[in-house]
């Protein structure tokens, strides 16, 4: 039979949370109650403005044909005005500003758009999944850029290979991190990508997705800081974290309005654009209140607290991040001769918790767990007293049934 996968989509591992979701569920039908600390999906409900709108829209005749393909032209003009007032960078609506399905879409999208077969892109690991099996699926070749922990997470531009540098179409890069949750200490990381970026000329792509939660008075950068970043660099948003409506599929790209423009005819011929009545929800997201953000980084700040001191009190100490939805940290010394996903694996089976195995992200995330803060501290503090009874049956060496 002629019909099957192609290469490239046979060349991606299995993507890590279907794996964890079969997991999930056979330890909920093995009659474990499931703690979810996985997928960073929020559990923070939308806000009562942006449902209302949407409700409103959905009754407008004009909502039910075809979307306009580049976004509502008042869509676009949100997305401007938002970034003026959060990170005071000017964009044309016209030409610099693309909404998106989401900003994974977006991502893949791009480099569908960009990449030819053989395409090399520097791509950090670990990394949010997109970033790398997005390329493969474009046919492009990764080149790594390590991710240490000695180094707070941030690429050494010294250490990319020259040969790399020369050859490489694009760039990415993300901070706040996911799934570290490292930030910028300033912009001088993003200062000499950009600098790279036009010695070698390839387009630096800033996923910033997690901009808007911050803990203890940080506050995230745009790469739009930069003067004459435009040149060089386009960087995708999303309303999915900071206003949780991840299952609105509401993003948006602003930036080098070449990087836009291909981006919007791709996606002219496949999908065609946002559903004109949730553009109308994402506006009056960007549009409403900065209360609705605020509260929701406190919230995950608080959480980060409650877990980071539960874990503490079992003896597994992690550095509190700084901003992100997510604790990453290494492996604990009882699960020493363990790979990361036979940790997860068998946390799940015994325990019914759930988090995410570091080499999930890329080969520099083994060794490494990401825990979500998608539950609130009492729900933290359950998992991990389950997580401290794993532990001490690791330490006595007990064996459970594969």
């Amino acid at each position: 039979m002629k019909f099957g996968m192609n290469k490239r989509l046979a060349a991606l591992p299995p993507y890590i949370f279907v794996h964890l979701g079969n997991l999930k569920r056979a330890a909920a039908a093995a009659g474990l109650k499931v703690i979810d600390l996985g997928q960073g999906s929020p559990d923070l409900p939308s806000p009562d403005y942006v449902i209302a709108a949407a409700q409103k829209s959905m009754t407008d005749v004009a909502t039910h044909g075809y979307p306009i393909a580049n976004g509502l032209p008042e869509y676009r003009k949100a997305v401007a005005a938002w970034y003026k007032r959060r990170f005071n960078a000017d964009f044309d609506p016209e030409t610099e500003v693309l909404p998106l399905i989401g900003s994974k879409e977006g991502l893949g999208h791009l480099l569908m758009a960009v990449l030819d077969p053989g395409d090399a892109v520097l791509v950090p690991s670990p990394c949010y999944p997109v970033h790398y099996n997005g390329v493969l699926i474009a046919g492009g070749l990764p080149k790594l850029m390590p991710l240490k922990e000695e180094n707070g997470f941030l690429p050494d531009f010294d250490a990319i290979p020259e040969a790399d540098l020369a050859a490489a179409k694009i760039m990415i890069l993300n901070y706040p991190n996911n799934p570290t949750g490292a930030t910028l200490p300033d912009l001088s990381l993003l200062k000499k990508a950009l600098a790279l970026a036009a010695k070698h000329g390839f387009l630096v792509v800033y996923d910033n997705a997690y901009s808007e939660i911050g803990f203890d008075g940080y506050k995230a950068p745009s790469i739009f800081e930069i003067p004459g970043a435009k040149s060089h660099a386009i960087e995708f948003h999303s309303t999915s974290k900071s206003y949780s409506m991840a299952g609105w599929r509401l993003g948006f790209a602003v930036g080098n309005a070449e990087a836009v423009k291909v981006l919007g005819k791709l996606k002219g011929f496949i999908d065609y654009g946002v559903p004109s009545f949730l553009q109308k929800a994402a506006i009056a997201a960007l549009e409403g209140t900065d209360d609705i953000v605020r509260k929701g980084a406190k919230t995950y700040q608080e959480r980060r607290d409650a877990l980071v001191a539960a874990l503490a009190e079992i003896g597994w100490k992690v550095t509190p991040p700084r901003a992100a939805m997510y604790l990453w940290t290494r492996l604990p010394r009882e699960a020493a001769g363990m790979t990361s996903t036979e940790f997860c694996e068998r946390l799940i089976r015994e325990e019914g918790v759930v988090v995410v195995p570091g080499s999930g992200f890329g080969p520099a995330g083994e060794g490494f767990v990401r825990f979500s803060l998608i539950q609130p501290p009492a729900v933290l503090r359950e998992a991990v007293a389950r997580i401290g009874k794993h532990l001490k049956s690791l330490s006595k060496g007990e064996k459970v049934a594969r």
